[in-house]
């Protein structure tokens, strides 16, 4: 079942891509992202409150709200370089790009968090990695 979450966080994905591209067109990199972040707070606050989420809130640790904010910093600034990157560049060459982050997590699974990796994935690590080479210099 996970996969097909994971095909639909890949086409939304795409969808936001195309979408702020044309969005930042004649805005503000920063001012675009300060305008996506609202929109998804509410959008999963909502949602939070809608499942009650909420109530168990209290029972977060020290350990796993200290990394949700670093995750919440880290994706705070992917999300400024992503929109600067997509005003300046080509949403085609932008997106692809941006998703060497899939090969840089699996590096990083391996370092931190001591995964084991197949063959398969490092395959598709290095596939991304080269893909990534050849976009930057065409």
């Amino acid at each position: 079942m996970w996969w097909i979450y994971a095909l639909l966080s890949a086409f939304f994905a795409a969808l936001t891509a195309i979408f702020a591209k044309i969005g930042v067109e004649n805005v503000s990199s920063n001012l675009a992202t300060a305008i996506r972040t609202v929109v998804i707070l509410f959008i999963t606050w909502g949602i939070v409150f809608f499942n009650s989420e909420h109530k168990s809130l209290s029972t977060i640790t020290k350990h796993s709200l200290a990394f949700l904010i670093l995750s919440g910093v880290a994706t705070g600034l992917s999300w400024l370089f992503y929109f600067k990157a997509l005003q300046l560049g080509e949403v085609s060459k932008v997106a692809p790009v941006d998703k060497l982050s899939v090969a840089l997590t699996i590096i990083l699974s391996v370092i931190f968090l001591h995964e084991v990796v197949s063959w398969k994935v490092a395959l598709g690590a290095g596939l991304i990695i080269s893909g990534t080479i050849v976009l930057i210099y065409q």
